[in-house]
């Protein structure tokens, strides 16, 4: 069974307040922090290359707080606070 991705979470103004301005990445991506999938949907999966789009590292808000995610030279995920 293929999965489903679901759609973009538009961004709401408490939500991008608590994390400071977007960067042009994330105003384009049109994503809101905390944004949960609808019950009964699949899981978004997310392309790390699409994530990165060509960095070494990005910044998640969750829950007004931002977190790293790096990537390593042998291609692992680190996620810090």
């Amino acid at each position: 069974m293929p999965s489903r991705a679901t759609p973009a979470t538009p961004s709401s103004p408490a939500a991008d307040a608590a994390c400071g301005p977007p960067g042009p990445a994330n105003a384009a991506a049109g994503l809101r922090a905390g944004a949960a999938a609808p019950a009964g949907t699949a899981v978004r999966r997310l392309v790390s290359d699409a994530v990165f789009a060509g960095a070494a590292e990005v910044l998640i808000c969750h829950h007004g707080v931002d977190y790293r995610l790096r990537q390593t030279q042998l291609g692992k995920l680190i996620l810090t606070k």
